[in-house]
């Protein structure tokens, strides 16, 4: 498989509903930088049983590469910036050779699963743990520590309340400098966004940086309280290697 050594990759592995795309449009205001959007989506949808309620998954599956093992070697060659950031969700990371991970630095991106499953059943109600990643990013970080690749985790939470502060180090931990650009864009959408953006990234859209944490005061919906409980042992797991 071939690689460009002279560029510095960072895979984003985030759950749904995260601050992804928000830490995707940061990173593209790099000059020195060059990000794509979750191009494992279309290889997770032609592999799992998500494809009927993903919305524009048709569309995905026809305007992307299926093959993953392809798309792993896209990301290897890429080249044409000195940073490459790819954004993607930990559950489309199936049925795939994981070691391509030891060729950059792996951000492993958690939030607070109640907050996130109250948000992600907006626009799919009824999700499985497949659908989310939690347990998949818990058995990727031990992955990657067993294998002694390098990785990062962020929490959102922590994130939001300090961004500065949290770019800074992640920056420090990757290598790379900071660049204060990465704390602000123009509100709308940016060409890298995938194909579904009109379905998931509103919020993003009207942004023009990070916004500031709030607790969700809406009531969680019951029939996510079983899933809410698998989850949550789990990214106190998770939390605990956090910037």
């Amino acid at each position: 498989m071939s690689t460009s050594p002279a560029v510095k990759r960072l895979f984003l592995w985030s759950g749904p509903r995260n601050i992804s795309t928000a830490l995707m449009y940061s990173f593209s205001q790099r000059a020195d930088a060059a990000v794509e959007d979750e191009p494992l989506y279309a290889h997770y949808l032609s592999r799992s049983l998500a494809s009927p309620y993903h919305p524009g998954a048709a569309t995905i599956l026809e305007k992307m590469e299926n093959d993953g093992q392809k798309v792993v070697q896209h990301m290897l060659s890429k080249s044409g910036k000195p940073l490459l950031f790819f954004k993607n969700m930990t559950h489309h990371l199936i049925d795939l050779d994981w070691s391509f991970m030891g060729q950059g630095m792996n951000i492993l991106l958690t939030r607070e699963p109640k907050a996130m499953l109250l948000s992600f059943s907006k626009i799919i109600e009824k999700p499985v743990m497949e659908d989310i990643g939690y347990a998949m990013q818990w058995r990727l970080l031990q992955y990657l520590k067993t294998n002694e690749f390098p990785f990062v985790v962020l929490e959102a939470k922590k994130f939001l309340q300090d961004p500065e502060g949290q770019l800074r180090k992640l920056c420090k931990t990757c290598g790379i400098d900071f660049d204060p650009n990465m704390m602000h864009w123009k509100a709308g959408p940016i060409p890298e966004d995938g194909v579904w953006a009109n379905y998931w990234y509103a919020s993003v859209h009207k942004s023009t940086g990070f916004q500031p944490y709030t607790e969700k005061s809406e009531p969680f919906p019951e029939h996510l309280r079983g899933l809410l409980s698998e989850c949550e042992p789990i990214y106190r797991k998770l939390q605990v290697f956090s910037l």
